[in-house]
């Protein structure tokens, strides 16, 4: 089946279901990165990725990553890093830098070009993006940053400039959200770092389902309002 090539003059994507299995999960190409079309992507179950010099890939892979806020796994060496950490967690405080942390985390060939930056950055000044930022000694050691989508939250990418950072940012965010009443985290693919953490896989029927039942229950305005947060 060939892959769909988005219309400029059209928001919509073709049904997740037909995504190819090979490369899994592989939907749609074209289109652009305006707010208006990325919002319909995550309330579709759609994320873009794609390397510099591409043209813009979009992906609904089956079977898909989820993290479940109070299946948060502590390891033994974890908690024993907790009891000690210097670490402090904010909430929305630095959008910007966070996004390029994770850029430059990416060494590898980043997919977070500055025109995705810029994307990712005019949706958190709409409201619908956030992050999450780790200080120590008031410098950023790591962070993490994704989509809201009602109950549900649309992992993006996270970086660590400091042993455990990374997961300290995690942790603050699964026990802030599920205290406001968010209940499911979407980690796209799954990988040794999130499984680690407690995510696990289930089918993309499922997410969707989900995503459709968790996306329009409406969390307390407060629950996104620029904040610390506590890591204990």
């Amino acid at each position: 089946m060939p892959i769909a090539k988005l219309s400029m003059h059209s928001l919509a994507f073709p049904d997740p279901r037909l995504a190819l299995r090979e490369p899994s999960g592989l939907l749609a190409i074209g289109g652009d990165l305006s707010a208006a079309r990325l919002i319909t992507a995550y309330q579709s179950g759609i994320f873009p990725w794609f390397s510099p010099g591409e043209p813009i890939l979009w992906w609904s892979p089956d079977p898909r990553a989820v993290l479940y806020p109070e299946q948060y796994h502590l390891s033994r060496s974890f908690k024993r890093f907790l009891r000690h950490s210097r670490f402090d967690i904010t909430l929305n405080y630095d959008f910007k830098s966070v996004i390029a942390g994770c850029a430059d985390r990416l060494n590898e060939g980043t997919w977070l070009t500055e025109q995705m930056q810029a994307a990712y950055l005019e949706l958190h000044q709409r409201g619908y993006a956030h992050s999450v930022e780790v200080w120590q000694d008031e410098q950023l050691v790591g962070g993490l940053y994704g989509i809201a989508q009602g109950a549900l939250f649309c992992g993006e990418s996270m970086f660590s400039r400091h042993s455990n950072a990374s997961k300290c940012a995690l942790l603050a965010f699964c026990r802030h959200f599920s205290a406001y009443g968010g209940e499911l985290v979407d980690c796209q693919v799954l990988n040794a770092h999130t499984a680690q953490l407690g995510a696990r896989e289930i089918s993309r029927e499922r997410f969707l389902q989900q995503l459709v039942n968790l996306q329009h229950k409406i969390l307390a305005e407060a629950c996104w309002r620029t904040q610390i947060i506590p890591l204990q």
